[in-house]
């Protein structure tokens, strides 16, 4: 994080939640990462991001999470630090014997030796685009970019498909796992919902597509409303939500 207004609300925020933050770094020489976000009518973002402190994590960072990574259940990547950094702490991670997600947000290309370190990858239809060659469009390109990621040596795959929910696909299943069905307000962060959610249903070894309907249930509350970090859903709302109770905040 930056030294800046910007960088010390989330570590706020953090403590609050009782969320460890000791190995957040503070950069002295960049302001933290800024996103620019705007909704339009049917909850649909655009997003323009000034990357600031998040392009000097460095893998120096990531060797200095080690004790954390070793101790860890399950370690979530994204693509909005250096990619340099990022493989290297799923390297890292994956020699550890750790349950490797990645998350490989902002669309890339990535080199195909990473893939076999990965337990599971959760592109959107744009992601599995860029690292498949495949346009996901209906079922069957679905199933095929999938194909093409395990091919890769990705153990599980999860494409995740909006308002639709998200597929399935291991050595032994291949599965649509349904959204819930709600009324879009903002989409900004679901995918991170998405992700942080699946992870921590994964961490407590539920079934994946136990962890995936879980992980589709957090995104659907999130959409419904305004904001990122604010949009995430507590655990007691998720269930409250899958048991059809009342939601409270």
């Amino acid at each position: 994080m930056g030294n800046d207004i910007f960088g010390k609300q989330p570590i706020s925020h953090l403590h609050k939640e009782g969320i460890k933050s000791h190995l957040v770094v503070t950069d002295p020489g960049h302001p933290s990462g800024v996103a620019l976000i705007t909704v339009d009518a049917t909850g649909e973002n655009s997003i323009v991001v000034a990357s600031g402190a998040n392009g000097s994590l460095s893998t120096t960072d990531i060797d200095r999470a080690g004790p954390e990574i070793t101790h860890s259940d399950v370690v979530l990547f994204q693509l909005e630090t250096p990619l340099e950094t990022v493989l290297y702490g799923i390297r890292k991670s994956f020699e550890m014997n750790r349950r490797v997600v990645l998350n490989p947000a902002p669309a890339q290309t990535l080199p195909d030796a990473i893939f076999p370190c990965l337990y599971l990858i959760t592109p959107n239809e744009t992601e599995a685009e860029i690292l498949t060659g495949i346009r996901v469009t209906d079922n069957q390109t679905t199933r095929q970019a999938a194909e093409i990621l395990r091919a890769k040596g990705v153990q599980h795959v999860v494409l995740t498909l909006g308002s639709k929910g998200a597929y399935l696909q291991t050595d032994s299943q291949s599965l649509l796992i349904p959204a819930p069905t709600v009324s879009a307000l903002d989409t900004t962060a679901a995918g991170d919902v998405f992700n942080g959610a699946l992870s921590v249903a994964i961490a407590e070894n539920r079934a994946l597509e136990e962890a995936v309907a879980f992980a589709c249930t957090a995104a659907a509350i999130s959409v419904t409303r305004m904001g990122a970090q604010a949009s995430a859903p507590y655990r007691r709302e998720i269930n409250a939500w899958a048991e059809n109770k009342t939601l409270s905040a």
